[in-house]
């Protein structure tokens, strides 16, 4: 098999690439028909895909070239919290048994490999902290307004950071309730008080996009917790205008007479709505707090190539013309600090082929500043009804291998916490080992890559006798807003590296949470090693190495 070559994509021609697009289709790709867009239903309508309706069998070797290290990645987790789809697991839980949940899923995010969690925090016009504009989220107590005893978005934080996790707020910005009737809401809730901001349809209550006093309350929601909370990140998802629904149109023709000057096109004018809320909430974002990065996660494909030149080799939905967000635009305009795509289709889909849509979106960030995250669908891994590719374990691998001869690819996201738990047939685990065998920073963006960088830290080393393991004592000086290192970033090198040692000709085998001091054992180092320990700020800013300790 190899990947359909799409307008504007890269050459697929190098010797390297193909290489391993060959390994990947000894590994068994098959394509599939296409088939009707539809939502998940195991994900509580919460994410929209296309299926396969059918997919041939196929023996499958275990072919995954080698892949050189990086040394650095994004390698985070989607936390949901719509419907209770990850945590909390059911809606009244007291505070303890929360707490209890999300420390457990710090906790194995860690010992997995992620970096960084990226946690819904409004879900549905409601909110995971005392917020002055919306009520507390039911999805926490299981009533809309009930406070859960506790601010759990300052404990999540908190959690994350205390573990060098990066944290991301995670926001819908329009969807108000999984529900068509206002008069369910709490009473006081924004959008019973204004009625004339909301929209009924397909089952859910909207804001309206285009209404320009929803749009500034639904940013103003969002940036009260960005102001009031350490947050690494402001992330959206793929929903801005709702999924249509077949046979009925968004129903907004009143709010296009009375907002749509200047428009004959009303699906123009809807993209140019989603256009400043991107805008808009990027130049907020920044200004409230400049290092936290603005990203989203779009439906994964922008357009088909047979309804733009520019689109991708796909015969899928749209997400330009159907969610009227021009995804690909908001990169090319320097909007977002991130994209990830939801690429939740296995490798030799016909109508939407991960082969020929990480490459697309490889050259749509080329030389921009926006980095690439691809979107996992580990929901999809073993599950009942997918086709034979999601079958075998190997799917996620695969993936992340052609990842690997994309430079532009920075790293991946994976919906959702309980499915990389529950990891059905070990794919997730074959991933790990095949690709996250060796530690990685996080990924510094252009924009912050030049701050200033957290001072060396000192390190002293005691080995064991008889076994000689060795454990590291790290000692941080004062830096940044938090004033003690995020992380520190641990090299062993294999002689005396001199007193001023180049990361080069070390291996980076420990990346451990920062503090004023910390400790990372080294159980069965060479006898002659050396080690020399960088600090690591919150923007992943790394500092010189100490001085070198055995």
């Amino acid at each position: 098999m190899s990947p359909h070559r799409t307008a504007g994509s890269p050459p697929l021609s190098a010797p390297g690439r193909r290489t391993v697009l060959a390994a990947i289709a000894a590994a068994g790709c098959t394509t599939a028909l296409p088939s009707q867009t539809a939502h998940a239903a195991t994900l509580a309508a919460d994410r929209l895909e296309l299926t396969a309706d059918r997919a041939d069998p196929v023996d499958r070797a275990d072919a995954t070239p080698r892949v050189e290290p990086v040394e650095r990645q994004m390698r985070g987790m989607w936390i949901a919290s719509v419907v209770n789809i990850d945590w909390p697991t059911r809606p009244g839980l007291d505070a303890a048994a929360q707490r209890a949940e999300f420390t457990r899923l710090a906790d194995d995010a860690l010992a997995w490999g992620f970096n960084a969690l990226f946690v819904q925090i409004r879900p549905t016009a409601d909110a995971f902290w005392p917020s002055p504009y919306e009520p507390w989220s039911q999805w926490l107590t299981g009533t809309q307004g009930q406070e859960p005893g506790y601010d759990p978005l300052a404990f999540m934080v908190e959690t994350a950071h205390t573990r060098g996790l990066a944290f991301h707020a995670w926001f819908n910005p329009y969807r108000v309730s999984m529900q068509p009737d206002p008069a369910a809401l709490v009473p006081g809730h924004p959008a019973r008080t204004h009625p004339e901001w909301t929209v009924s349809y397909g089952g859910k209550l909207y804001y309206d996009p285009g209404v320009p006093a929803a749009r500034r309350f639904c940013q103003e929601a969002m940036l009260d917790a960005v102001r009031r909370y350490d947050i690494d990140g402001v992330h959206f998802d793929d929903y801005f205008y709702p999924y249509p629904v077949a046979g009925s149109d968004f129903p907004d023709d009143e709010t296009f007479r009375t907002y749509g000057a200047g428009h004959t096109d009303k699906a123009a004018w809807r993209r140019h709505n989603v256009d400043l809320m991107v805008r808009e909430m990027r130049d907020a974002v920044r200004a409230v707090r400049p290092d936290a990065l603005f990203g989203i996660s779009p439906f994964g494909v922008w357009r088909n190539a047979s309804t733009d030149a520019r689109g991708s080799a796909t015969a899928a939905f749209q997400s330009y013309d159907g969610l009227h967000a021009d995804t690909r635009g908001w990169v090319r305009q320097g909007w977002l600090d991130y994209i990830a795509p939801q690429v939740y289709w296995h490798i030799g889909l016909a109508v939407a082929d991960y082969a020929v849509l990480a490459p697309w979106w490889a050259e749509v960030v080329r030389d921009t500043d926006t980095e690439l995250w691809i979107g996992q669908a580990v929901y999809k891994s073993g599950a009942a009804g997918q086709p034979a590719p999601w079958q075998d374990g190997k799917e996620l691998t695969r993936h992340l291998t052609l990842n690997a001869t994309l430079p532009e690819v920075g790293g991946d996201l994976f919906f959702s916490a309980k499915d990389v738990r529950e990891d059905r047939v070990g794919d997730v685990a074959s991933m790990r080992l095949a690709h996250w065998g060796q530690p990685v920073l996080g990924p510094l963006p252009t924009r912050l890559a030049t701050g200033p960088r957290p001072p060396r830290p000192t390190v002293e080393v005691r080995r064991e006798a008889g076994t000689g393991a060795a454990t590291l004592h790290i000692t941080a000086r004062a830096h940044g807003r938090s004033g003690t290192p995020f992380q520190y970033a641990v090299h062993r090198f294999p002689g005396r590296p001199g007193p001023h040692p180049d990361r080069g000709t070390g291996t980076l085998i420990a990346v451990v949470p920062g503090g004023k001091r910390a400790v990372h054992h080294d159980a069965d180092p060479p006898a002659a090693c050396w080690y020399a320990v960088s600090a690591v700020d919150r923007v992943q800013r790394q500092g010189r190495l100490s001085r070198p300790a055995r």
